[in-house]
């Protein structure tokens, strides 16, 4: 509950708005005359009342009910603002417990639209917070919700294909990266490098980002899923850089793993990543296979999971002449859900397949 130790106009007006009662009807509630709420309304913080004035306050404010509290603090909080000790100057306001647990049901909240793909509410739940407080404003229970805040925006941008760039995935990171370091959360610096590690993949730093990668399957800041999670990607950039059959003996690891640690989700991912690292390597029937076991696990909930287990199997698909029509086909359906939510990553992904597909002949399935 509220309390205020310190009453001037400010705290005044802002009880009057939460009990949402014109100046008027807020006098009376009070038994004081208008004038003495007009000067209150007009002065602010520089305006205190009397002794006598602030204990009719105090009762008033006590008497509110949980709703009228929360308008209250929540008027104060949007102000900005409250008074020093001598009642004539601003300082920062901190945040209060309340704001805490609301900003920690919205980072999940913010999980959840991500999860999903809605992009719009989750930048919004995010930015509400990274908006309204600075940095050195926070104490390190603040600064850890800042922190999360910003990885979170990290994801939402590498989602959408801003990777690089003072509004980017990298940038964000980054941040989050420093916050956590000064707050000495390992194991959150620990996942912020592996983030970091993803951007560069996605950039085109195959060698540096298989480098950080295999650095960090070694990690004991992350968990055992997080360093398969690491593992997998090693594969991963190694498939792009043209190492298929080291990628493939590297990604079998990381999916007995998953299957130990019975992580359904990852298993599934690992699979489709086998199954580009075939394709790959020529074999496209044990490619089409894996993608198979991929699509049919279950797992792909949500449209960027959907996407890209469709354009894996479209490309996988159009390496065979045989199949190839079916494998536009399934490509076009990926990049017009890829379109509709937003994953620009994805659609640059599924034009540079249709790109190389038009030159020479791809493989053809043994």
């Amino acid at each position: 509950m509220a309390t205020v130790h310190h009453w001037t106009g400010l705290e005044a007006r802002a009880l009057r708005l939460a009990l949402r009662m014109s100046v008027r009807v807020f006098a009376q509630h009070l038994g004081l005359a208008v004038a003495t709420v007009s000067k209150w309304e007009k002065h602010l913080v520089d305006t205190e009342p009397r002794p006598d004035t602030q204990a009719i306050l105090d009762t008033a404010l006590a008497r509110a009910d949980s709703a009228a509290h929360l308008r209250f603090e929540a008027r104060l909080s949007e102000a900005g603002v409250a008074p020093s000790a001598s009642g004539r100057r601003l300082v920062p306001t901190c945040p209060r417990a309340w704001e805490y647990e609301s900003w920690t049901d919205d980072l999940d909240r913010t999980v959840a639209a991500l999860s999903t793909q809605h992009f719009a509410f989750a930048d919004n739940l995010l930015t509400r917070w990274l908006h309204r407080f600075a940095p050195q404003e926070l104490d390190d229970e603040g600064l850890y919700l800042f922190a999360r805040s910003t990885a979170l925006l990290g994801d939402l941008q590498r989602d959408q294909g801003a990777v690089l760039g003072p509004l980017s995935a990298q940038h964000s990171y980054a941040t989050a990266r420093q916050v956590f370091v000064q707050l000495d959360i390992p194991r959150r610096v620990a996942q912020l490098d592996l983030s970091l590690a993803v951007v560069a993949e996605m950039t085109g730093e195959l060698e540096g980002a298989a480098r950080q990668y295999e650095s960090l399957t070694r990690d004991d800041r992350l968990s055992r899923r997080d360093r398969a999670r690491a593992r997998l990607w090693v594969g991963t950039a190694l498939s792009k850089g043209g190492d298929h059959d080291y990628a493939t003996r590297v990604m079998q690891v990381a999916t007995r793993e998953f299957e130990d640690l019975t992580e359904p989700e990852d298993w599934a991912v690992s699979h489709q990543k086998l199954a580009l690292a075939r394709r790959g390597a020529g074999d496209l029937t044990q490619a089409l296979a894996l993608i198979d076991i991929a699509r049919g696990s279950g797992t792909a909930h949500s449209p960027l999971q959907c996407v890209r287990l469709d354009t894996a199997h479209g490309h996988i698909l159009l390496s065979d002449m045989a199949t190839r029509d079916d494998g536009l086909l399934v490509l076009d359906l990926a990049a017009r859900n890829a379109a509709r939510f937003g994953l620009v990553h994805q659609l640059r992904c599924i034009e540079d397949i249709r790109t190389t597909s038009e030159g020479p002949p791809g493989l053809r399935r043994r």
